[in-house]
Parts: C-alpha cells; sequence; structure tokens
C-alpha cells in the first residue's frame, strides 16, 4: 500500500527501533510508497511513511532493494555534498563516504553484508540516518 509522505522533524528526528519479521508489510509499504514516488525519490526510510522502524527502501538504478536493519559497518573515502529529502524543503550541506560496507536483513530476513559505492552509498547513508534520526 502506498502510504503518505511524513514531514513533522520532530518525529523525523526519533530513533527507529529493530524491524521483525513483523514488520515485513511495514518494508513492503515502504518500497510501494518509494516506487510511486520514483521520478521524485532514490530513498526512503520507514519514518517517513510514519513508522519509526528500522527499515529503508533504494533505487539502486532500477533495481529496488529493500533492507531491514541496515548498519554501515565500514567507509572510506570521505567527501562533502549537498542533498535534499522528500520529507524536507530545501537543499543541505552534508558529510559522505564514497565507499560503504552494510549489514542488513534482506527480505527473508537474512543477513547479507554487502558494499556500495558512488551515488548508491550516497543514499544508503541518508536512509540509515532517517533511521538514526538525524535529519540533514
Amino acid at each position: 500500500m502506498v502510504r503518505s509522505i511524513m514531514r513533522d522533524p520532530l518525529f523525523l528526528s526519533r530513533r527507529s527501533v529493530q524491524a521483525t519479521k513483523a514488520d515485513i508489510q511495514i518494508g513492503m509499504d515502504l518500497l510501494q510508497t518509494l516506487m510511486s514516488y520514483q521520478d521524485e525519490c532514490v530513498g526512503m526510510a520507514a519514518n517517513m511513511i510514519g513508522e519509526l522502524k528500522n527499515i529503508i527502501a533504494i533505487n539502486n538504478d532500477g533495481m529496488f532493494m529493500l533492507m531491514y536493519n541496515p548498519m554501515i559497518v565500514a567507509k572510506s573515502g570521505k567527501y562533502e555534498t549537498e542533498e535534499g529529502c522528500l520529507s524536507l524543503a530545501g537543499i543541505r550541506r552534508t558529510t559522505r563516504y564514497e565507499r560503504i560496507r552494510v549489514s542488513f536483513q534482506d527480505a527473508g530476513f537474512r543477513t547479507v553484508t554487502a558494499e556500495f559505492t558512488g551515488f548508491t552509498a550516497q543514499i544508503i547513508q541518508h536512509e540509515v540516518d532517517h533511521c538514526n534520526g538525524i535529519l540533514i
């Protein structure tokens, strides 16, 4: 189900809690919502649809990915950039990393560790920040 976008900065600045298998529908809703906004948005965290769960969805060059409980376990190649957010007005400066390694559970709740680079790494970092209550 496509959900409304949360725009309340007080809600968005709250830290998300660990997702469980009971939250699979939230993940599916998040993915469907991202797909419906794909012309405006390349990633979403569950708090953007009003759920304080540690779940993100990204558009990785047309391949949509869902990550439960993503955690960045390594990063390198620090750089400065500007980002916007569907939930917040304007563009803001932030620090990102060119290469990251992420541990997460996939749609079947199997633990996966994967490396991402470039823009995909930037998207994941932005959404993991959302899960941690960090707004850019």
